[in-house]
């Protein structure tokens, strides 16, 4: 039975429901205006979920990092992430499509988020999903 006192746990709940969202919203092959803001915005939650899920977990582990720059580091130095300078330009994409929109840039993060995010994504959902799983 899974502790829902443990923070991660609780995190990997909300982290769960964004990450099946956007999987749905990358089922667009050619998205409209909106349907791209939708999946950004997808995109954009989903990976403030992953970096707090991964501070959660490292934090039950000992390990204290508080900007999303230090929770990944110590993420990829701890194998719970592979490609940390991918999930660097991730934070960075992320960072500017929080804050500036242009149609260029975001047909451009689109891809990103489609070929290079979203398997990132992916591999902590099938990480921690297992994690779950060892818990029950």
């Amino acid at each position: 039975m899974e502790d829902p006192d443990i923070c991660w746990v609780q995190r990997f709940s909300n982290f769960e429901r964004t990450f099946l969202l956007l999987s749905k919203a990358l089922e667009f092959e050619s998205p409209s205006v909106i349907e791209r803001a939708g999946l950004i915005h997808f995109f954009e939650m989903a990976f403030e979920l992953s970096w707090n899920l991964l501070e959660d977990y490292e934090e039950q582990e000992g390990i204290t990092a508080k900007t999303p720059r230090e929770v990944i580091k110590q993420a990829y130095q701890a194998e719970l992430i592979s490609r940390g300078h991918d999930w660097m330009n991730a934070l960075q994409d992320r960072n500017l499509m929080a804050h500036t929109y242009s149609k260029k840039t975001a047909i451009a993060v689109e891809a990103k988020i489609r070929h290079e995010y979203f398997p990132l994504l992916d591999e902590l959902y099938r990480l921690f999903k297992t994690k779950l799983e060892a818990t029950k």
